[in-house]
């Protein structure tokens, strides 16, 4: 109970950004920045399993922008220039010019690559079919509605291909759902598309947005457990699951540190929101978090943060009498996967 894990990304360090900026400009060849991508996620593997994270993730070490990292791999998408996505954050926002297709697995063998680094189990990390289409510009279908449908296909066929290779737990990333409520039926069904049939635990992760406009539909969403960010928020969205009741069953990742401040919040501080939600949710239904993803803080406090994260887990495990978490152990040996490879 009372699991831990991370929601996603966490930061690159010094040299694969100084790689990254190498590659754009022709100075090293894909060759070796992938190298240098493997060893920040073996890197990051080790400091998770080090610090005692029960449910590991990659790191993403590979990406740039969640969205545009599937466009650059799915048939159908262009890159336009670069445009904000906040703060003083861009992005190559793409371009929709022809029918969505999936020549190769996205994201498969960064994920077996990661497994076979651990006995822990890895989680899948896809976007949503939906925030793939409002994060994007749409050239060729008719709709709104039908581009997202048709992404959500190509994006249940990863999910299938993550499952079969043995991922336990698969994360469909949707935070653009909460900022168009009136559009929520359509991210439903698109989920439901990508997850329909899976056998795999699955998560999304929202964040931003109104959720008193789209809670009322939160249980709808097809999926095993709702990923949210409660500490940036001082923990007001326990008030919102608290007045629903038992009409909301699903699990909840419960994120207790804040990943928009540089600050290192107090051990004791997430073990006291811990015991806050525990008066709401039972403790087999927390997984506990950070809010967001850590790519946008160093990476000194990323992994301070993950610790906040265990630490609080510890102590508030213990007073329940069960100081021990209990993950499912990963199929460690996974086809075409090599440790260190």
């Amino acid at each position: 109970m009372l699991l831990t894990t991370s929601v996603g990304s966490l930061p690159k360090p010094d040299y694969l950004l100084a790689a990254r900026g190498q590659a754009r400009k022709g100075q090293i060849t894909a060759a070796q920045l992938k190298e240098l991508e493997e060893r920040a996620t073996r890197e990051w593997i080790a400091k998770q399993e080090e610090l005692g994270i029960d449910i590991i993730v990659d790191g993403e070490q590979y990406r740039g922008d969640m969205v545009a990292y599937f466009a650059e791999q799915l048939g159908g998408f262009k890159t336009s220039e670069l445009v904000r996505s906040y703060g003083n954050r861009y992005y190559r926002k793409p371009i929709i010019t022809g029918a969505i297709t999936r020549p190769r697995p996205v994201t498969l063998e960064w994920w077996k690559f990661a497994q076979a680094l651990t006995d822990r189990p890895v989680k899948g990390m896809l976007t949503g079919p939906y925030t793939i289409m409002d994060w994007s510009f749409n050239e060729y279908y008719p709709s709104r509605k039908a581009a997202t449908l048709a992404i959500a296909k190509v994006v249940r066929e990863e999910a299938r291909d993550l499952e079969a290779a043995g991922a336990q737990y698969i994360q469909i990333d949707e935070p653009a759902i909460s900022t168009r409520p009136e559009e929520m039926d359509l991210a439903i069904e698109a989920l439901g598309i990508v997850t329909r049939g899976l056998r795999a635990k699955t998560i999304t992760h929202i964040c931003y947005g109104d959720f008193q406009a789209i809670g009322d539909k939160l249980e709808r969403l097809p999926v095993d457990q709702i990923d949210l960010e409660f500490a940036n928020r001082d923990f007001e969205l326990l008030e919102f699951f608290k007045a629903k009741g038992k009409k909301f069953t699903k699990d909840v990742g419960l994120g207790v540190v804040d990943v928009h401040t540089h600050a290192i919040e107090p051990v004791e501080q997430a073990a006291a929101n811990l015991r806050k939600a525990l008066k709401v949710f039972g403790p087999d239904r927390i997984y506990v978090d950070p809010d967001c993803g850590l790519k946008t803080r160093s990476v000194d406090e990323a992994i301070d943060k993950l610790r906040v994260c265990v630490e609080a887990a510890k102590i508030v495990r213990a007073e329940l009498g069960n100081g021990a978490s209990k993950a499912p152990a990963s199929r460690r040996r996974i086809a075409g996967a090599k440790r260190g490879k």
